[in-house]
């Protein structure tokens, strides 16, 4: 029955399954994104072809800084250990790309061996050219921290005289090339020397389309005063806002990233924090590793469908045989009617199309009579992948991230503050205390019974209405104070006795101060008279 329907039609309306999210996105990559890009040349235009190395390798963190910036000191700092053609100093010393990645025994491979290895991600790397291999290379080691990530340390941006003198490859184009691929990327700016060159602001540019995987480190601030750091941070995002040109801010890290002592501790525990934060970011790539291929593979897919747009329109304007030549160069000024004319057909947003004036200098080289016209069944299939197998993916990325919960980067300096009373917060705000033999609230009791026996106790009580009297002179939002109530009413009788009128003043108290409350009571904090029940 029905026989006349294609074998095509019906796969169609056959789901595709995957095992794994990184099977589902090659599959779709290779089935239905591929033929489009290939029919439309986009490889020569955009991005090369994605790779099944691209599919399947670890988070990779690029950083990106001018020369004594720290980057070096950077990964030594997390991997805590020296590696393979590592080399730190004031002067421009990293001239080279290195991946820093896991391997079984120490050693570096070379950029010319690298792009052949087609377990590596780097194979695309090769239309670069020989004089960025020969500053390319990959730095294995054996180390925790590289079990889970790979860091891309790069070379440090020159500015002034130096940066005129050319490095021999398009520099911004390849780390433009690692933007596309990596989890993350780290922008590092020493807070001694703020001034962003001409050669920093044109790499910010090129990573323009990865706006969500930026970071900022602001490295070396224990070396100034906190009214120094105050105007430093305030000239660096004024100087990030005009090279950006976004509204929103970009994360901006604070602190002194390497093993030794502080030069200023005053901003100890603002570095801390900061320091925190950071690892905190860095520990996620690996679980959102396969939500940040699917984000890309996304990306890639709308560009792409974009490019399919711009190329067959252009073939569709030229002439069949006379005066190809000036309608080239007419198509060519004018193509920024041409993206507002696909814009208005296609209802595509202007933030999916290409940068003007890179793609006009990219056709002036193109043979505009071997682009080929619309062919809709392409674009359909990739409107498919987009608005049903997409969607079916990204289910498979949320049960992958809950199997796997624990997933995140350890070793290296992201143990050193993971337990004991160097993690960050110990023995601060609701942990006060936690080692002392004595309830610390004991210490501050006689104050609060003064003022528990004024709020007319009964039996040794006080109700919840004469309690709130007390506790909303705090200014505490009713919200806060809820939640203090609960903590603080341990025995859940709905009434607080001396020692629990007690606590919930211990922990307003520590809300003032600024820290934030427990979701649960520690042991530490319970009252004495409660704890044989416990």
């Amino acid at each position: 029955m029905f026989s006349w329907v294609s074998k095509d039609a019906r796969r169609k309306k056959e789901p595709e399954l995957f095992q794994t999210v990184a099977e589902g996105l090659r599959q779709l990559y290779a089935q239905k994104l591929l033929p489009l890009e290939e029919h439309y040349r986009f490889h020569e235009f955009h991005s090369p072809a994605l790779e099944d190395a691209d599919f399947d390798n670890k988070p990779m963190v690029l950083l990106v800084g001018q020369y004594s910036t720290g980057k070096t000191t950077f990964i030594r700092h997390l991997i805590e250990q020296d590696f393979p053609g590592m080399r730190i100093g004031p002067e421009p010393t990293t001239d080279s790309f290195i991946a820093v990645m896991h391997g079984p025994t120490e050693g570096v491979v070379p950029g010319n061996a690298l792009v052949v290895d087609p377990r590596r991600p780097f194979r695309k790397l090769n239309a670069f050219g020989n004089a960025f291999l020969n500053r390319f290379m990959c730095a294995q080691l054996p180390n925790p921290v590289l079990d889970s990530i790979s860091i891309i340390d790069t070379p440090g941006i020159l500015s002034g005289e130096k940066q005129r003198i050319s490095r021999g490859y398009d520099f911004a184009a390849v780390l433009e090339w690692f933007a596309e691929r990596v989890d993350r990327i780290i922008l590092l700016f020493d807070a001694h020397k703020l001034d962003i060159s001409d050669e920093f602001s044109e790499v910010i540019k090129a990573l323009k389309n990865h706006e969500d995987k930026i970071r900022v480190v602001l490295n070396k601030a224990d070396q100034i005063e906190t009214q120094q750091l105050m105007r430093v941070y305030g000239a660096l995002m004024w100087s990030l806002g005009k090279i950006i040109n976004t509204p929103e801010v970009v994360r901006v890290y604070i602190g002194s990233f390497w093993s030794h002592p502080l030069l200023i501790p005053d901003n100890r525990k603002l570095f801390e924090a900061e320091e925190q934060d950071l690892f905190k970011d860095i520990q996620s790539l690996p679980r959102n590793a396969a939500l940040r291929k699917l984000n890309d593979l996304i990306k890639r897919a709308r560009l792409a469908k974009v490019h399919a747009y711009i190329i067959s329109s252009l073939k569709k304007e030229m002439p069949n045989v006379f005066g190809k030549e000036s309608k080239k160069k007419e198509l060519v000024n004018n193509l920024g009617e041409i993206y507002q004319k696909i814009e208005r057909e296609h209802q595509i947003s202007p933030g999916d199309f290409p940068s003007l004036r890179k793609m006009q200098e990219l056709l002036q080289t193109q043979d505009f009579s071997k682009f080929q016209a619309l062919k809709p069944k392409l674009l359909d299939t990739v409107d498919d992948m987009l608005a049903n197998d997409i969607a079916r993916l990204m289910v498979m990325v949320r049960q992958e991230e809950s199997l796997m919960p624990s997933q995140a980067v350890k070793g290296g300096a992201f143990d050193g503050t993971m337990n004991g009373p160097f993690g960050h917060g110990y023995g601060e705000g609701a942990g006060e205390g936690i080692d002392d033999v004595e309830w610390v609230v004991g210490k501050d009791k006689p104050t609060y019974d003064e003022i528990f026996y004024t709020l007319s106790p009964v039996n040794g009580k006080i109700t919840g209405a004469n309690a709130k009297k007390e506790m909303v002179k705090s200014k505490l939002p009713n919200t806060v104070l809820g939640k203090i109530w609960k903590l603080a009413d341990v025995d859940k009788d709905g009434l607080l006795d001396d020692e629990e009128f007690a606590l919930a003043n211990h922990l307003i108290k520590v809300k003032l101060e600024g820290h934030e409350l427990p979701s649960d009571l520690p042991p530490h904090l319970i009252p004495p008279s409660k704890r044989r029940h416990e």
